[in-house]
Parts: C-alpha cells; structure tokens; sequence
C-alpha cells in the first residue's frame, strides 16, 4: 500500500516525516484558500528533500502548474478541480511529471465521465467531494467504488485516521486497483502540521493487519 501525507508545509514537520513514516508520497497544496497552502518560501528548501513530492492544484492555469512543479521538484501533479481531459492533455505534453485526477466523490460516480482521463493519467484519487476541495476530515461511502470498472490503480481520500487501517485493507482485498491512501487532516495538530506519532501508528496498523490477513 502507498502512503501519501499530503497537506505538509513545515521543513522541520517534513523531515521528521521521512525519517520517521517514510511515505512514499509526500503533498503540497498550492491552492491559495487553503489553510495549508504553501508558498515559495522554502521553495528550495523542500526541493532538496528526499521524498517524492505532489503538487495539489484547483483549476490552476498550466503556466502556474509548471512553474510550481519546476520549482519544488514535483514527481507528480495532482488535479483537484473541473480540470478536462483536454487540458490534462496538454499539461502532459510539458511536462514529465505524473499527473493525478482527484474524482469529488458525491452519492455516486459516473464512470463513462472519467474515461477520457485514461490514457493521461497514472492514477486516479477519490476524495469526499467539499466546497473546500478536500481536506475536511469526512468520509464518503466506499460503497460506489465496488463497481469501479477500470484497471487504472487509484488512492483513497477523505476521513481516514488512525482506526481506518483494517477497513482501508478489507476493500483492497474487494477492489485490488485501490493502491494506497491519502493522509490529511485527521493526523493535524494544526493546518499544515501534522503528528507523526498518529501517522507512524496508522502505518503500523497497516503493516500489522497486512501481515495477519
């Protein structure tokens, strides 16, 4: 199972994140009205750590995307607007990134809608659908993904915690293209800065309750 931190900005709060949780992907919201939006300030700073890093984007114009990902050295680009395939198209062209589409996840989903980002993207990230664009801390009814119909892999977002683990693991066995999951805001001390004592237990429980089964 991947493991995605996202929402980091501090230096100090991402180093002891790699050392200490070792995720295989770490994320940086470039949303403006986020509350953990991160600005160029430590920009080549974070760029030299050792981790691969995802850059969030809202409806973010190309140009923007690219500075960011040269910037911060993205390995990957993670869509979390109305972004169309069109647009992921030509983002794909400049860059070598992997490009992520965030599906917001309502009472259900339209497959058919998604396919024309099949050929784009390396993977797909459902996400409790808000106003704010993630980051709320509720979870949407894993249900509607038991008919997901694609070979695409994907992460799961929204909601999950420290007690999630088995549950998170039980639908992989369901739904074997679910890769990884998504950390946020249920592993906060505040916007931004998050506790690595509960990320390393979640880690744990997951390593653990993958062993037993």
């Amino acid at each position: 199972m991947e493991l995605k931190v996202c929402g980091m900005r501090e230096p100090e709060n991402i180093r002891s994140l790699i050392s200490e949780v070792k995720p295989e992907w770490m994320g940086l919201i470039f949303y403006p009205k986020s509350s953990r939006y991160v600005s160029d300030e430590h920009a080549a700073e974070l760029k030299e750590l050792p981790v691969r890093k995802v850059g969030v984007f809202v409806n973010e114009s190309e140009s923007e995307i690219l500075i960011k990902a040269d910037q911060f050295g993205l390995s990957a680009i993670q869509l979390h607007g109305t972004e169309s395939p069109d647009f992921v198209n030509s983002l794909a062209e400049k860059t070598m990134a992997e490009l992520w589409k965030v599906i917001s996840v309502g009472e259900e989903i339209d497959w058919k809608s998604l396919e024309g980002y099949l050929p784009l993207v390396s993977k797909f990230l459902f996400d409790t659908a808000t106003a704010a664009h993630g980051g709320s801390g509720k979870r949407f009814d894993w249900k509607v993904l038991e008919t997901y119909p694609f070979h695409k892999g994907f992460l799961l977002s929204g909601g999950l915690d420290e007690e999630s683990a088995e549950e998170v693991l039980a639908l992989r066995k369901q739904i074997p293209q679910l890769q990884g999951v998504d950390l946020n805001s249920k592993f906060e001390d505040a916007p931004g800065l998050k506790n690595i004592e509960k990320l390393k237990n979640f880690k744990s429980s997951l390593i653990q309750t993958g062993t037993d089964n």
